[in-house]
């Protein structure tokens, strides 16, 4: 148990220490072990405190994945921002980080999805997390790409179907993780005509 699991914490400290607690769980015993009353158990509170603040497994494990999610995007986000000014080097800056999530989250995530397949909620978060990463992406490329706003916001979702699918490889060992960005990049470029 941690040293704050016992006293009084405000809301939100409290709700980290409980996610901490769950991602320990996690990579420690498998999501099978995961449940609001192990996580109240081990972080030293009582399970209607967990309950309070996730009210379901479901929603614990869509509040790892924001969680995990939030980190990932300010780190892309970041990224972004130091890239030269032209679409082949934002498009390799882009491709780099998204892989670059996928390999420094963890197994964690990856266990957390799983164990959310199939379920209504976690579907609907997923889709939600895809549609963002789409807008992302057409408003970070609309201003080197030479489309006009919806076939480039198509064209953004058929990118980000390409990275999962070059990820799911790159995760299965398949590729490397340079190659893997540096093939998503490729795609980028290729598909977004640039303005001259």
């Amino acid at each position: 148990m941690s040293d704050t699991s016992n006293k009084r914490l405000p809301k939100a400290e409290r709700r980290e220490q409980l996610l901490e607690t769950a991602l320990a769980i996690i990579r420690e015993e498998g999501t099978d072990a995961l449940t609001l009353g192990r996580v109240a158990e081990r972080a030293g509170v009582t399970k209607p405190i967990a309950y309070e603040h996730f009210k379901t497994r479901s929603g614990l494990l869509i509040a790892l994945c924001e969680r995990i999610d939030v980190r990932q995007r300010a780190l892309m986000f970041a990224a972004l921002e130091r890239a030269p000014a032209r679409l082949a080097d934002v498009a390799r800056v882009a491709s780099r980080a998204y892989m670059s999530c996928y390999t420094t989250v963890g197994p964690e995530w990856y266990a957390i999805t799983a164990a959310l397949k199939g379920d209504e909620e976690m579907e609907g978060f997923r889709q939600r997390v895809l549609d963002e990463y789409a807008a992302i992406y057409r408003d970070t490329f609309a201003a080197y790409a030479k489309l006009p706003g919806r076939e480039l916001h198509l064209r953004c979702v058929g990118i980000i179907g390409a990275a999962e699918a070059i990820a799911s490889e790159m995760l299965r060992g398949r590729t490397s993780e340079a190659a893997a960005a540096e093939t998503l990049a490729s795609l980028i470029v290729a598909w977004l005509p640039a303005k001259a």
